[in-house]
């Protein structure tokens, strides 16, 4: 039996019951934080594309587009939701596995829900199983997807996001088989919008929430692909990641679906950036809280986790200066500074350049990598601030705050959504949007969330 075909019965048997309790709780705090993250870009600059673009598609259609009143196909709507959702580089991460999951599978899961007019327990069961498949295809090759230079949540965001859609649009095994090879054309997500920051990069998860509802609907309408997307010779393993081992491990980690849950410990983020640089902007934040000011500060070292040097050292003297506001996302120099020179790192930080004096702070710090570190299972830092009187401090985080080490209440995470939705919703819109996610799993449709998501400033 080909790995693909064993996933679509691992997901559809012992995968397939009722949710949990802490997963169910998880799965909607997820969804909502992700809701509100992309409606939050949806109101600032850097969701200006998107909204340009929906006003093209979103004339009418079944699936809610973030920031408008009227709605589109859900293929166009998951593409430009998830796009949203990670143009501000604010949605959640399970770290282990490196995946973006919400970017992908909230976009995919809620336009496919709509269009299929599916209960709420359908699309939080759909998107929690998804977020099993995703992070398993992640632990499976840990960082090898990046480390070929792909983004792995976009890679294989596509097939996850075929295997969901093929779920809610109750499709048969053959045809759910057919919809994940058929996604794997579609696969991509290249690394190369880090030489210059730019904006694509969101696109991957949108492409890749696209793509799997696109692949849906072909196998519906009788396309087929190959049965051996995920153990072939040109296999999604093997193709992105060169590793002869990963389809192997692949499959002894779909065999506990449905037993063993991994969303309770996916992480949410608290700064919209790069999630590697979190634990160093906190340990900026604990050196200002003993006193340390910027103009004090003669050299800060930060030491890095060797697999996060490539997103957000190298090359170095770029990261000291980058291109715009947000090519800065994924600057260490840029975000520990600011940190330090403004007192925070909010959504304000990266809307403009860097100004003078947190460049110049950045061109006072370097970087080596930090012996030991755990990545990609925790998010660590070191910093060694040497102060103009010749005193030093060390700072050490061992694990980004909001990952389950280190876990938010729920109240941080609705506080978090509650600001994000208001750059888009009416303030009572926010409010039913919010209990209409709490009572997601014992709704008959989706018509009060939907409702609430299109009330527009």
């Amino acid at each position: 039996m080909t790995l693909a075909r064993e996933l679509v019965r691992a997901i559809r048997g012992p995968g397939n019951g009722p949710l949990p309790d802490d997963v169910a709780t998880a799965a909607r705090l997820h969804f909502l934080d992700a809701i509100g993250v992309g409606l939050a870009s949806a109101g600032s600059p850097i969701g200006a594309a998107y909204n340009a673009y929906a006003t093209e598609v979103a004339k009418g259609g079944p699936a809610t587009v973030f920031g408008q009143s009227t709605g589109a196909s859900a293929a166009d709507a998951a593409m430009i939701n998830g796009g949203l959702i990670h143009s501000l580089e604010f949605d959640d991460t399970h770290t282990a596995s490196i995946a973006h999951g919400s970017a992908v599978l909230a976009a995919a899961a809620l336009a496919v829900a709509e269009s299929q007019n599916a209960s709420g327990a359908a699309l939080l069961g759909a998107y929690a199983r998804g977020w099993e498949v995703l992070i398993r295809f992640g632990l499976a090759a840990p960082n090898g997807f990046h480390a070929k230079g792909f983004m792995s949540t976009s890679v294989t965001g596509a097939l996850t996001s075929a295997l969901m859609a093929a779920e809610l649009m109750n499709l048969d095994e053959d045809r759910s088989v057919a919809a994940i090879g058929i996604a794997l054309s579609q696969a991509s997500g290249v690394m190369e919008f880090l030489t210059n920051g730019s904006s694509v990069k969101s696109l991957h998860p949108g492409w890749a929430a696209h793509g799997g509802v696109v692949a849906a609907l072909f196998a519906r309408a009788g396309m087929t692909g190959p049965e051996t997307s995920l153990d072939g010779k040109h296999g999604l393993f093997r193709q992105f990641t060169g590793d002869e081992s990963a389809a192997g491990r692949f499959r002894a980690l779909i065999a506990d679906l449905g037993r063993q849950w991994h969303l309770p410990k996916a992480a949410y983020k608290f700064y919209p950036c790069c999630h590697y640089l979190h634990p160093f902007i906190e340990a900026a934040g604990k050196l200002a809280e003993r006193g340390v000011r910027a103009d004090d500060v003669e050299r800060i070292l930060c030491r890095v986790p060797q697999g996060e040097a490539a997103v957000i050292c190298e090359p170095w003297e770029t990261k000291q200066s980058p291109a715009n506001g947000h090519a800065a996302r994924w600057s260490l120099p840029i975000t520990v500074a600011a940190q330090l020179v403004d007192g925070k790192v909010d959504l304000a930080t990266f809307e403009t350049p860097a100004s003078d004096t947190v460049r110049s702070l950045a061109r006072r710090i370097q970087w080596q990598p930090l012996p030991g570190a755990r990545f990609p299972e925790r998010f660590e830092a070191e910093l060694v601030c040497e102060t103009k009187p010749g005193a030093s401090e060390i700072l050490r985080i061992d694990d980004v705050f909001g990952n389950h080490t280190r876990p938010p209440g729920a109240e941080a995470v609705l506080a978090k959504f509650r600001t994000n939705a208001a750059r888009s919703l009416k303030a009572d819109a926010i409010g039913a949007l919010e209990r209409a996610t709490r009572e997601l799993g014992a709704a008959r449709d989706l018509k009060v969330l939907s409702a609430a998501l299109r009330q527009t400033n």
